[in-house]
């Protein structure tokens, strides 16, 4: 998320309700806020979690909220505090406000030439939506989305609601509020019940002329590149980059914060839990990899009974020899 205007480690800290420690660059100047997956230079982030601590020092982030005692990277600002998921939750709500909305229709919203909008559609604050689109009826579009030219949503479908992203804590489970924004780009196509989430902080995108099927969750932060379909039914979790022209068939999956190449098909009932590193990849199974090798496992597997009877009749045979 971008300020409107440049945030000063002064105000900041008329922000944060609590006493905290502020090291190195006391002069830096924050344009914007993100959770680490989303960082660049300028922005405040935070860091709770020992295993993201050296990836946060590392990034482009100009501020870090940190619960750590710990040097201060050249030319950045960390404020240590108890609660740096907390304070960074306190800022959101600082400067992200929910508007209760009367009109199906927000006032402010931008629909462009030849856009057909459906009864019963929702269209929230800040809404842009392209010429010759057709938005049919219950759909949901949440305020800060941005929609291209040429874009069918079918019914049922939610653009840009909340990402899904809490903490536990003692009390229970504490959501980070969220700050970023949907981009869907031309000629996409979405299918009924498609829910596609907001990013935390930063952009759910998915590129043009991509199709989804009916009943599919893409999670937040996502990238979904150009031509990609994505059939029936399947769960897209959040900060993972699929690259252009893949594939995704019914009822499968893709974990959070992954990597899938250029032209990747992924068959029916499959998940991908690690990187696709290689284009051009055909994959099966849970967890997925090549899918010839999978058909040969599935063939051997079914030759098991058997092989097992040979076995066995093989074990009488030695026995006989052996009296």
């Amino acid at each position: 998320m971008k300020f409107e205007k440049p945030l000063t480690i002064s105000q900041l800290l008329e922000i944060i309700p609590h006493e905290v420690v502020v090291k190195g660059n006391a002069s830096n100047v924050m344009s914007g806020m993100n959770e680490i997956h989303s960082v660049e230079a300028g922005d405040l982030s935070f860091v709770d979690i020992p295993k993201y601590y050296e990836k946060t020092l590392s990034s482009e982030a100009s501020v870090i909220l940190i619960n750590k005692e710990t040097d201060c990277p050249e030319g950045k600002t960390l404020i240590i505090t108890n609660d740096p998921f907390g304070d960074y939750v306190q800022v959101v709500r600082h400067f992200v406000h929910f508007h209760p909305q009367t009109e199906l229709i927000h006032p402010n919203a931008v629909i462009g030439e030849n856009t057909i909008i459906q009864p019963n559609t929702f269209i929230g604050e800040n809404v842009v939506i392209g010429k010759n689109c057709i938005i049919h009826a219950n759909v949901s579009i949440y305020s800060d989305t941005v929609i291209g030219d040429n874009v069918i949503i079918h019914s049922g479908a939610v653009i840009g609601a909340d990402a899904y992203y809490f903490q536990k804590r003692t009390d229970g489970w504490k959501k980070l509020e969220s700050c970023g924004h949907t981009v869907i780009g031309n000629d996409v196509e979405v299918g009924c019940g498609v829910m596609i989430d907001r990013g935390v902080s930063g952009v759910t995108y998915i590129g043009d002329g991509t199709k989804f099927d009916n009943l599919t969750q893409v999670g937040h932060d996502t990238y979904i590149g150009k031509r990609c379909l994505i059939s029936a039914m399947c769960a897209i979790a959040g900060c993972t980059r699929i690259e252009d022209d893949c594939i995704i068939w019914g009822k499968s999956a893709v974990n959070k914060d992954l990597v899938v190449a250029r032209n990747t098909t992924l068959l029916a009932f499959s998940a991908i839990d690690k990187s696709v590193t290689e284009e051009n990849t055909v994959l099966l199974g849970i967890p997925a990899y090549d899918a010839r090798k999978r058909w040969k496992e599935i063939a051997c597997g079914r030759m098991l009974p058997e092989l097992v009877e040979e076995v066995e009749r093989l074990k009488a045979e030695i026995e006989k020899l052996k009296k």
